[in-house]
């Protein structure tokens, strides 16, 4: 029972930083951002945000500046959540998207090059 509520403090955490990155001013936490994922601890101290950036050339940049604006967030996250404790956020690169992107290209490379084959040997 305790995971299931966990499960959706963390959804609901994910929703409202995902409303909140539009609020920070920092212009290094702009374009596409994405929250893919929340992992609350159970005692509601420490929340692990998984964070896609579209723009790779742009990662490390939005990365400090999500963690410099972590203060405000987490404030913010706190006056939005009525939660005992406010988590502290732990921000890291999710890199899931990009990765699934470059198995996708790898197999239709391969696809593409099986039906060749084909086509020679026909």
């Amino acid at each position: 029972m305790a995971s299931n509520r966990i499960g959706r403090i963390s959804e609901e955490v994910q929703r409202e930083l995902a409303s909140l990155l539009r609020e920070v001013k920092d212009p290094r936490v702009s374009g596409l951002i994405s929250i893919t994922n929340v992992d609350v601890t159970p005692d509601l101290r420490f929340a692990k945000v998984y964070v896609s950036v579209l723009e790779a050339d742009r990662a490390k940049d939005t990365m400090k500046g999500l963690k410099s604006a972590g203060g405000y967030l987490r404030r913010e996250l706190g006056a939005r959540l009525n939660l005992r404790h406010t988590p502290q956020l732990d921000f890291v690169l999710d890199d899931s998207i990009a990765y699934g992107a470059h198995m996708y290209e790898l197999l239709s490379k391969l696809e593409r090059q099986e039906e060749r084959d084909e086509q020679e040997q026909n």
